[in-house]
């Protein structure tokens, strides 16, 4: 009986303060977005990526409101997973939208991980010693598991102090690049590739992802002070924080590279951006900075998702196996997510870890906002217009990308279909056998 009791999960109620999920949120939200998509972004529309970036926060706006809806009345370690098995119950539906979640929160990570590598690469002259960039990327996810095996305040005080830094640096980053610049444009000499419609909707998908690490915030709430109120306020901290930083640095990178250079450049364009605006000191700031920033990153995800899946776990949603592990779930769930995220780290490029998780993503944001529309809307007081909206919006975003990736990279689709066509059966043959 002691061994069994041991196998459940520990939460530490109140280990977290406001600043401490805010720093999580805009952790993995800073990481991931800022220091990588904006080459990708610009590859899709051309001359119009910096407004891809704002139609990505009013699109993150939109569906933000059902997650500050959801965290005020249902605060949990679960997240997302508790809100839809508040929505659909402990059915399939839910499982699979949650493991969808879980995933793309994974792919976000290995995101961060791989742009970790690319930037570090800009300090040496490595040549064309690609492999070393999901090298450092893997070792990255390890010294990660390490710090989330030690307590919450220690994972905390690391991530607060890294995203104080970054929040500053890239601040400086983005004043600094403005001011240097000759004007404050795009140069648009170089008309390739055209924008179109359902270019400029892809790039506001990719911009989507570069704030979906919000939702990290919402499986702290069995462990944040004050959880009913402080896990919105975290939330809308964190995407007002984003928007900011993301509209000063956009201008910056604009304002200093062509839009063919920002294309070329898009694993590590900020460290491109700052070497014609302040020099050589200008480059190695600018890859200290992402790499601080992408480390936290990963560290706020591992955190966040480990402790969704261990939830889901308990919910009896998905599979589980202890491997012969000893310890409590939360530490096998630390395991499995850190493994998974080393394998898409070595293997997969960064424009198809982030096509992958932004498909995820939408998918299951879409099923949220349905499922609060259709269940839940009296009882957490959300105003249908907005979630009809949020909706449209997420469709909107998905067919855009989806379009373009069919005609630049069908595989990554067709991987993303056969990823959740697997969860599906798998999920089905679960829910079988626990009948």
């Amino acid at each position: 009986m002691k061994h069994s009791a041991d196998r459940s999960t520990k939460y530490q109620e109140n280990s977290l303060t406001l600043i401490g999920a805010v720093s999580l949120g805009t952790g993995v939200m800073i990481g991931a977005g800022i220091f990588a998509l904006t080459g990708q972004m610009a590859e899709m529309t051309g001359v119009l990526f910096p407004l891809a970036f704002l139609s990505a926060a009013l699109i993150v706006s939109f569906s933000a409101y059902s997650y500050v809806k959801m965290s005020n009345a249902y605060p949990s370690a679960g997240g997302i997973g508790m809100y839809l098995y508040k929505a659909y119950g402990g059915s399939l539906a839910t499982a699979f939208n949650a493991l969808l979640m879980y995933f793309s929160m994974v792919i976000a990570q290995s995101f961060l991980a791989r742009t970790f590598g690319a930037y570090t690469m800009q300090l040496f002259d490595a040549g064309e010693h690609k492999i070393l960039v999901p090298a450092l990327g893997v070792s990255l996810l390890l010294v990660a598991f390490l710090l989330n095996l030690s307590a919450n305040r220690l994972i905390q005080g690391v991530t607060s102090f890294i995203g104080f830094l970054k929040i500053g640096g890239i601040i400086i980053f983005g004043v600094a690049g403005v001011w240097v610049a000759d004007n404050i444009a795009v140069d648009f000499t170089h008309t390739t590739p055209d924008s179109t419609l359902s270019g400029f909707l892809g790039a506001t998908a990719l911009g989507i992802l570069a704030f979906k690490g919000f939702t990290t915030i919402t499986n702290s709430g069995s462990e944040l002070q004050n959880p009913h109120k402080n896990v919105g306020k975290a939330i809308i901290i964190s995407i007002a924080f984003c928007i900011v930083i993301y509209t000063l640095v956009g201008i910056a990178v604009a304002s200093n590279l062509s839009l063919s250079d920002i294309i070329a450049t898009q694993d590590y364009s900020l460290a491109a951006a700052a070497k014609p605006a302040l020099g050589d000191y200008g480059l190695w700031f600018t890859v200290v900075l992402a790499m601080l920033a992408t480390a936290g990153g990963v560290i706020a995800s591992i955190f966040a998702v480990s402790r969704m899946l261990a939830m889901l776990t308990e919910m009896k949603l998905v599979p589980h196996s202890h491997f012969g592990m000893p310890g409590s779930i939360q530490k096998h769930t630390l395991v499995y997510t850190v493994v998974l995220g080393v394998f898409l780290t070595a293997f997969f490029d960064l424009s198809r870890i982030a096509a992958l998780g932004i498909i995820f993503y939408l998918i299951m944001d879409i099923a949220v906002q349905w499922g609060i529309l259709r269940y839940l809307r009296k009882d957490v007081k959300a105003n249908a217009l907005i979630l009809i909206t949020a909706i449209l919006l997420d469709l909107l975003a998905l067919g855009g990308f989806f379009w373009v990736k069919v005609m630049s990279d069908p595989l990554v689709v067709w991987v993303a279909i056969a990823g959740m066509a697997i969860i599906a059966i798998v999920e089905t043959l679960f829910f079988r056998n626990q009948s």
